[in-house]
């Protein structure tokens, strides 16, 4: 006689009273928007997420990445300056918790992989005086992917602008992610390696992360799970 195996119960999540702002990051297709919502609905939190599709340039870029990533990017850069902002000087929104997919440090990351050395002087010009107005976050986590673990999850979404993407793109683009947060001392930061769980369809996978993110632990951490789906 078979047995169907309990479900289990999501218990209640909480952060540290002095979190407030919580940003998930990560390369293309490694599950940002997933894990923000995830928190963002456990803990009844204002999800701030990043409007790419409203983007005019994305598709073109996809298409011709040198003629188009200048006018991309900075598209990109001013959207998500503005966003956040608007975000953090309404003053109710500030005493809420809030849970974003990104963070402006994206930008420059995306920036120094597509951007001429021409383009990216003008570039710092525009992004070093918007970046003394936006709010840091109180803690930050880093999606890892291995290039092969995202093309599954790139193609598994499908979307129609993303069919383009290589591996040689991505393997460059996790080297800069990686470099930046293996660097970066600003704020906390949680490293969590994606490559054999699936924290949006595998409960336990989900529970197992959201314990480790809840504590928000001090400095640089990292989580290296394995797959519970065996």
């Amino acid at each position: 006689m078979s047995t169907v195996a309990s479900p289990i119960l999501e218990r209640p999540l909480k952060l540290p009273d002095d979190i407030r702002y919580l940003a998930i990051e990560g390369v293309i297709g490694v599950g940002k928007s997933s894990l923000a919502s995830i928190i963002a609905d456990r803990l009844d939190a204002e999800l701030l997420e990043e409007p790419f599709t409203e983007n005019p340039f994305l598709e073109k870029f996809y298409s011709d990445r040198d003629a188009w990533a200048f006018q991309t990017q900075l598209w990109f850069l001013l959207s998500r300056h503005r966003q956040l902002k608007d975000t953090f000087e309404q003053e109710d929104l500030f005493r809420n918790l809030v849970i974003a997919d990104y963070t402006l440090d994206k930008d420059r990351i995306f920036a120094l992989q597509n951007l001429s050395e021409t383009e990216m002087s003008m570039y710092d010009t525009v992004s070093g005086a918007l970046a003394k107005e936006i709010v840091k976050p109180d803690f930050v986590v880093y999606l890892q992917g291995s290039v092969p673990t995202l093309l599954e999850r790139i193609h598994k979404r499908d979307r129609a602008m993303e069919r383009t993407i290589e591996g040689n793109y991505l393997r460059d683009l996790v080297e800069r992610y990686n470099h930046h947060f293996f660097h970066y001392d600003e704020t906390p930061v949680l490293i969590v390696n994606t490559d054999h769980i699936d924290f949006v369809h595998n409960e336990k996978d989900r529970e197992d992360l959201l314990k480790v993110i809840e504590q928000c632990p001090p400095g640089m951490t990292f989580y290296a799970p394995n797959s519970n789906s065996n």
